[in-house]
């Protein structure tokens, strides 16, 4: 019997999770409305989850990461533990991708060259909104964009010293691929002393 999606096995996985995963995400592309989304999860100090979307925008051989408002709740919640999951889902291709691991605030240098390269729009909003905290109105948020129009007129955006880039390092992926019956393929990849084990689990 013939599938849609393309059957996982062991030996089809690159031994390095990053370079997996820049292959799937690569042979995404065009496929999906906004191929950078994943969800991300983190949770407080005594466990309680919460999972919002944000954009990928940095990955390298070890880590992957994105960039937000240190001063959100997800920021506060990875100040009490710096631990998150990253979740990137294609559905045409019947994919998805789980990262887990340590997080950390990228550096102020990091952060200022991705910041660079935003609309000027987006700056503004980055300095204007106090993310996660309560506002009066959608017009006191508006005004807020003005004010900071005015205040960097003529001259670039700087980057707000409560934003910035957290980056994960992973210690866990689990590559999944949908099949018929709902017996999907699933390969995970476990960090150890001496590089990364791969194994198949059971759907």
């Amino acid at each position: 019997m013939s599938e849609l999606w393309i059957p996982l096995e062991l030996e089809d996985c690159d031994p390095n999770p990053f370079v997996q995963f820049r292959r799937w995400f690569d042979e995404a592309k065009g496929e999906m409305p906004e191929r950078d989304a994943v969800s991300v999860a983190t949770s407080t100090r005594d466990g309680k989850p919460s999972t919002r979307m944000v954009l990928l925008r940095h990955v390298d051989d070890h880590s992957v990461g994105w960039y937000t408002n240190y001063e959100s709740r997800k920021g506060h919640e990875l100040e009490e533990n710096p631990f998150a999951s990253i979740l990137w889902y294609c559905e045409p291709r019947g994919r998805q991708i789980r990262v887990e691991g340590g997080v950390a605030k990228m550096t102020a240098e990091e952060s200022d060259v991705y910041f660079a390269t935003r609309a000027r729009e987006s700056q503004l909003g980055a300095h204007a909104s106090s993310q996660s905290s309560v506002i009066a109105s959608r017009e006191a948020l508006e005004a807020r964009v003005r004010e900071s129009d005015a205040e960097f007129a003529g001259r670039d955006v700087p980057r707000p010293v409560f934003w910035g880039g957290y980056r994960l390092t992973p210690d866990r992926f689990e590559f999944w691929q949908h099949r018929e019956s709902r017996l999907h393929d699933r390969i995970v990849y476990r960090a150890s002393t001496t590089g990364w084990t791969l194994e198949r689990q059971a759907p």
